[in-house]
């Protein structure tokens, strides 16, 4: 017995991994697999050593998606998963069904596993790459603005092309509209044998207009359907039974029993035959079914241009063109011919093109496309604007500072582009049940025709054979797989445009379960724009401004707003700095360093405790009274004793006290944990009706909180902005970070309020709330609509109420079903969170 352990690529859900540890299983002398999801590895235990390409040729006969390799081995593309979409595409393609997790494809292409049409994501790299042409000379283009080099005039942006989602759907309309016109003629033939004196026998005999049915039923089975046909075969062959198994079986058994009755009618007993002697043929029915199926395919293709309408929202925000000032000459440049440190011009109504910081100027910019707030917001020098947002009506200079992928817009359209291609929990009950639903539906069809050929009214062959096509018809497994991914792509995108940023899908699922909100101080419930309020000295040798002296220089090697708060105060002061060194922060307490030449300490009581400084009580008892009043204070020691303070101010957000109520009649308890002390933080939880509160809180002591609440079986959401929220936020069950706080807090974070108050969480509560009830309401509209819709095709009315299901009715019942599951997911687009 030998053991062997391999990487697995193409892994993306936990279907995946137990797809690839069955299909490694049945290879011969085998005796047991076990795949690592997380790792990405498969441990396979055999009884001899068995060639890597035995268990190759395994996986590529099972679908090709995954390929295996030995460890460290470089992963090279299998031969079928070169067949799969690939390729250099405008976008990303990804499954809307989320079939294999987050796995995304280069170009156009079908689902591998559910057959359905790949999505196009939104991104700005089509949008933003613009090219010029001459309108007189269509025929140049050039990357760049500037004159036609034939007649002179200046050359315009040419117009984007269709994104790949618009071509997939007219192509899908243009082969309805070929499939509507052949369809048509067929159900007219078929249905006039209904009519008494059928005028059209006195044209031609049935068996003839039998042959005319066939005829004009080719263009649709063979050109504008053949796509289903394709999709079943590839779903039988890699055992990924899905929707399209079942049209196809449905469809196409319908027929070729059909040419099959033209070709051999003599093969058929009488009860499948008319009074003229020929087969009953179906070639209506399979028309018809198909062609139903296409108009539903058509509508999901306009109704999924729907769903990331948010995010279609968001690229129009970016412009595609800037004003760049080089050597004092103005010039129209692209966005891609923006480079970090430009000088850019932003015109009174004009889209700010990338983020920067103003260098001259002022005016009031439109932030609501981004934080969802209505109001303008004043900008002045030294003030940073992010890209897409719209100025208002004075021009100003900017410096880019961050372009392409890295602007807040570009970041906001990746993270809701990642969070709709996620999977939320509840979908696992959906993935459950499709594992089983098209072999039960295919069980449940033998059985009907079984059923009605031995005790169903003659003739009874013809009664099971079209109740067996309409139960595979009418049962539709891409309902259930839409009822989540839907409602969970058209929720990202509404909270994006009320800047609420979710990560992952999971964590909106979440965040409907929370009853315990952490939340810190400083950034989060209050401005996060600490100023200083007043510096006192002991009576001992440093004055008030030596002190400030002192703080400044040695705060001027931080990035703490705190720290950068004194320094501007000190440089407002007329402060100069001394000569500092041997910087370091000491987290949860203050920071040290040397200052003309003296070590000197700046944090809080218990820094100086911990330091040895003597404080004098006069300055103690100061200090208390400040922080009694919700204010923070710093305290100065030169030399082992504290020779000052510097007391800092921060107000409370208005939001806070707003958001924090609404939260508490909600049911979820806010807890204030902070690292100042105890008195500050009374002070700002009386003001906020804060019943709980911890202060002194370390890191390490906001991570053992969150632990701590988490085993009483607390849902734990944490809110912070800074560094040392960060394992807080990681561990708690949904993190939220502020998005005017630190790259790590939001890193860490699977929810960003992009405004950076409190009021946002009750938008991400609201919204969560909301999406959550709508993914129910799919779920019990697809299993309803499956559970009766399969039994009343099977004929279970009809020994009460005499009533059967045609196929043709079953294929408009089942395309209904999943264009009805969309429509309400596109309802969350009007829902109020606010």
């Amino acid at each position: 017995m030998t053991q062997h352990t391999y990487h697995i690529h193409g892994m993306s859900c936990k279907g995946c991994s137990n797809h690839v540890e069955q299909t490694l299983s049945q290879v011969a002398g085998v005796s047991k697999v076990s795949v690592d999801l997380e790792k990405a590895e498969a441990t396979i235990e055999m009884e001899a050593a068995i060639p890597l390409d035995k268990f190759r040729e395994a996986l590529e006969n099972h679908g090709g998606r995954y390929s295996i390799h030995e460890l460290g081995e470089h992963h090279h593309t299998s031969k079928k998963q070169a067949d799969e979409p690939k390729g250099k595409g405008t976008g990303t393609f990804y499954c809307p069904m989320h079939c294999e997790g987050d796995t995304t494809y280069d170009r156009p292409g079908d689902c591998p596993v559910c057959g359905m049409d790949l999505v196009e994501e939104q991104n700005l790299s089509a949008t933003t790459s613009v090219q010029w042409t001459c309108p007189m000379h269509p025929e140049i283009v050039k990357d760049q603005a500037g004159s036609c080099p034939i007649c002179g005039m200046d050359l315009v942006p040419m117009e984007p092309s269709l994104s790949a989602e618009e071509k997939t759907y007219r192509k899908l309309l243009k082969k309805f509209w070929i499939a509507v016109a052949f369809t048509l003629p067929i159900f007219l033939i078929a249905m006039s044998e209904m009519l008494a004196h059928n005028p059209l026998y006195d044209l031609l005999d049935q068996n003839t207009w039998n042959w005319v049915q066939f005829g004009l039923s080719l263009p649709v089975v063979f050109h504008a359907t053949w796509m289903f046909f394709e999709r079943a075969y590839r779903s039988i062959k890699t055992w990924n039974l899905n929707m399209f198994t079942l049209i196809g079986i449905g469809a196409g058994v319908a027929w070729l029993f059909s040419i099959f009755g033209l070709f051999f009618p003599d093969f058929f007993p009488a009860q499948f035959k008319t009074a003229s002697g020929s087969v009953h043929v179906y070639f209506e029915a399979a028309a018809v079914i198909l062609t139903l199926v296409l108009m539903g395919q058509v509508l999901e293709a306009r109704a999924h241009g729907k769903t990331n309408s948010a995010v279609k929202e968001l690229l129009k925000l970016a412009p595609n063109t800037a004003i760049r000032i080089k050597e004092g000459v103005e010039e129209e440049i692209g966005l891609d011919q923006i480079v970090l440190g430009d000088i850019l011009r932003v015109k009174p109504g004009d889209k700010i093109p990338v983020d920067g910081v103003l260098t001259e100027g002022h005016s009031a910019v439109d932030e609501s496309m981004i934080t969802g707030e209505p109001i303008p917001v004043d900008k002045s020098e030294g003030d940073r604007v992010s890209s897409g947002t719209i100025n208002g009506n004075s021009s100003f200079l900017m410096r880019a500072e961050k372009i392409g992928s890295d602007t807040l817009l570009s970041q906001i359209i990746h993270m809701v582009n990642e969070a709709s291609r996620s999977r939320a929990p509840i979908q696992n009950l959906a993935d459950k049940v499709s594992a089983y639903f098209v072999p039960i539906v295919v069980l449940i069809a033998v059985v009907t025709f079984g059923v009605w050929a031995l005790w169903g009214p003659e003739p009874a062959y013809v009664y099971a054979l079209v109740n067996a096509i309409a139960v595979l018809i009418i049962a539709c497994p891409c309902a259930l797989g839409l009822a989540t991914p839907m409602s969970v792509m058209v929720g990202v995108g509404k909270g994006a445009q009320h800047g609420v940023l979710i990560k992952n899908a999971e964590a909106l699922e979440k965040m409907h379960t929370v009853d315990t909100l952490i939340v810190d101080k400083t950034g989060t419930l209050t401005e996060g724009r600490p100023t200083v309020e007043t510096i006192d000295a002991t009576d001992g040798s440093l004055s008030e401004k030596e002190v400030l002296q002192y703080i400044v220089s040695l705060n001027q090697l931080s990035e703490h707003p705190l720290a950068q708060a004194t320094v501007n105060y000190g440089r407002e002061q007329g402060i100069e700095p001394l000569k500092a060194d041997g910087f370091h922060a000491i987290t949860g307490k203050g920071v040290a360093g040397n200052v003309n030449g003296k070590k000197i300490f700046l944090g809080n009581d218990k820094m100086m405790e911990d330091t040895g400084a003597t404080t004098p009580e006069t300055l103690r008892k100061k200090a208390q009274n400040y922080q009694k009043q919700g204010k923070t204070v710093s305290f100065l020691s030169v030399a082992g004793e504290t020779v000052g303070l510097v007391v800092i101010s921060d107000k409370i957000k208005e939001s806070s006290r707003r958001a924090i109520a609404e939260l508490q009649r909600k049911g979820i308890d806010v807890i204030m944990l902070t690292g100042d002390n105890s008195d500050t933080a009374k002070a700002v939880a009386d003001e906020l009706k804060l019943t709980h509160f911890k202060a002194g809180m370390l890191p390490a002591d906001k991570l053992m909180e969150v632990e701590k609440l988490q085993a009483n079986g607390k849902v734990v959401a944490m809110a912070g902005d800074g560094i040392n929220d960060a394992p807080a936020l990681a561990k708690s069950d949904v993190g939220i970070a502020m998005g005017t706080g630190t790259d790590v807090a939001i890193e860490s974070a699977t929810i960003t309020l992009v405004k950076g108050d409190l009021q946002g969480i009750v938008k991400a509560r609201n919204l969560s709330d909301k999406v959550l009830k709508n993914i129910k309401q799919n779920l019990f509209f697809a299993l309803v609509y499956n559970t009766l819709g399969v039994p009343i095709a099977a004929g279970v009315l009809f020994p009460f109420f005499g009533i059967l299901l045609s196929p043709m009715i079953a294929a408009a019942a089942m395309s209904f079903s999943s264009v009805s599951v969309i429509a309400n997911a596109l309802r969350l687009r009007t829902t109020a969170i606010e």
